[in-house]
């Protein structure tokens, strides 16, 4: 019977190491699970954007999209989630682009027909494309507002640190990736495997900018609790818990619109004559995302 036992034993151990090397092998396929490219051409873009290449510090060429400001307004830099795409990203930012805001959706390296293969370090130099991209353009990071949604939350604090931008909007942001694997897979030794960190929590203590945290308190993703943190330890946040609301806050507009009123409430948000200040029901953006839209997670089982 013993004997039995230590046989047994012998292959739960080789089965859970089996695991840990595939999940060490395999984690940045299971991080970034890039949805199929849409049908037509990488520069088709949604409607109201005109397609940009970003060049990358590391020799890739990326499509991007980007509609102008109106004159005295922000752009707003966006990236979005691990599982999302420029699609989904304007939707998600379809209310502000009609106050009149100017909008870079960034689309990183392996999503939606870009080279490349994602990673933490290759996500920055995406996001540093898009700012240098800006410049060129002439628009300066003091006119520019960060917004990351989940996995984009990373990218953004990131970028955040580097560049002294006009504010930074963090959406079901989390902690760091580690904490999020963690919650998600306690039996999984993720602080030691994952090769990809992305520390807001350290980031946030070092960032000057404005900063405003949405989180909805029914996230199962990424607990509220993740978002107070990051307030707790940045400068000069405020937080906006939304309730009822999971992971897929960025594509509510009640979200878009508690971003637009932080903007004004720090000089940012004063929507020219003309600009659409419709209610949500009247702007084509529907509370209920879609099902790609959906897919925007960080690293939760539900990831796809």
């Amino acid at each position: 019977m013993g004997r039995i036992v230590w046989i047994a034993l012998a292959v739960a151990i080789g089965l859970y190491l089996t695991v840990l090397l595939a999940f060490a092998i395999q984690q940045r396929s299971l991080l970034y699970p890039a949805p199929p490219a849409p049908r037509g051409a990488a520069t088709d873009m949604p409607p109201g954007f005109a397609a940009v290449a970003l060049s990358t510090e590391d020799g890739l060429t990326l499509h991007a999209a980007y509609r102008t400001a109106a004159p005295g307004m922000l752009t707003l830099v966006f990236l979005h989630g691990n599982g999302s795409q420029i699609e989904a990203s304007a939707r998600a930012t379809a209310l502000l682009g009609a106050r009149g805001h100017g909008v870079l959706l960034v689309e990183y390296r392996g999503y939606r027909g870009n080279p490349g293969k994602p990673s933490e370090a290759g996500l920055y130099a995406d996001g540093r494309a898009a700012l240098a991209w800006l410049r060129a353009q002439g628009v300066a990071p003091a006119q520019t507002v960060l917004i990351g949604n989940s996995l984009g939350s990373g990218v953004a604090s990131q970028l955040a640190v580097e560049t002294p931008v006009a504010g930074l909007v963090l959406i079901s942001a989390f902690t760091s990736l580690p904490d999020v694997a963690v919650a998600h897979y306690p039996w999984l030794p993720a602080r030691l495997l994952l090769r990809d960190r992305y520390d807001n929590r350290a980031k946030v203590a070092r960032i000057r900018a404005p900063l405003l945290v949405l989180h909805g308190t029914a996230d199962t993703v990424v607990p509220d609790g993740q978002g107070r943190t990051l307030v707790a330890a940045a400068h000069r946040a405020t937080l906006e818990l939304v309730p009822g609301a999971g992971h897929e806050l960025a594509f509510m507009p009640e979200t878009q619109l508690r971003i637009a009123k932080w903007l004004a409430a720090i000089g940012f948000d004063q929507a020219p004559a003309g600009s659409d200040k419709a209610a949500p029901s009247q702007s084509g953006i529907s509370a209920s995302p879609s099902a790609s839209t959906r897919r925007s997670s960080t690293i939760s089982p539900s990831s796809g």
